[in-house]
């Protein structure tokens, strides 16, 4: 696809057929405010179901991964409760670096009557200009982004060219890395994560302090 194309072209109409939203990331673990998100997506965009990707093998982090099997677990225990939640394992059962046009290619060769909302946070819609191929990425999906209260990291240019859906939320100040330091420190995560992932957690030991050596 070349850069040149105008970047309205590339923003696909809306497509007869059920609306799913592609909600894909590490999830380690999966917190509050990503079940928030999804909820306000089915909302705001009129989806009839959010397919959770947890990732297999994230390609833009530098720490180690809690085990893919560990991090769907939990996935699974936080959307149980909404029927029009689904968990995919496209990315958990692919060999190699999980990169999304990947699986959206993959998921519209299976279901191509179907219309695909890509969600993101705001953090990855400013990094999205660092994906692989991501402009035939947006040019495959409506891409949703998380508006949340307070600033926020500006997108780069190119990427603001392209239309795009805002989900609004609540303000919510949770982060995965806050919630592994939180519990490597010994303190409670309860309010922070499903409490079925929190027992889940607490069951498996995840994310406690390594001990010096």
């Amino acid at each position: 696809m070349s850069d040149a194309s105008p970047p309205q072209a590339l923003v696909p109409p809306l497509a007869p057929g059920r609306r799913v939203g592609l909600f894909g990331g590490t999830f380690d673990p999966v917190h509050v405010a990503h079940v928030a998100l999804a909820h306000a997506a089915l909302d705001a965009l009129e989806l009839d179901e959010v397919r959770w990707v947890p990732t297999g093998q994230p390609w833009q982090k530098d720490r180690r991964i809690t085990p893919a099997a560990q991090r769907e677990a939990m996935v699974r225990l936080a959307i149980a409760h909404e029927p029009r939640f689904v968990l995919d394992r496209i990315e958990i059962e692919r060999p190699g670096p999980s990169f999304t046009l990947d699986t959206v290619r993959e998921l519209q060769a299976a279901w191509p009557g179907r219309t695909w909302v890509l969600i993101v946070g705001q953090d990855q819609y400013a990094g999205l200009h660092t994906w692989r191929d991501w402009r035939e990425l947006l040019g495959r999906v409506t891409l949703a982004v998380a508006n949340r209260p307070g600033p926020a990291r500006e997108p780069a240019p190119e990427v603001r060219d392209f239309a795009h859906q805002v989900v609004p939320l609540p303000m919510l100040d949770v982060s995965a890395t806050a919630i592994r330091e939180r519990i490597a420190a010994g303190e409670d995560i309860s309010k922070l994560v499903p409490p079925e992932v929190a027992r889940y957690i607490e069951n498996h030991g995840l994310y406690r302090a390594v001990p010096a050596t």
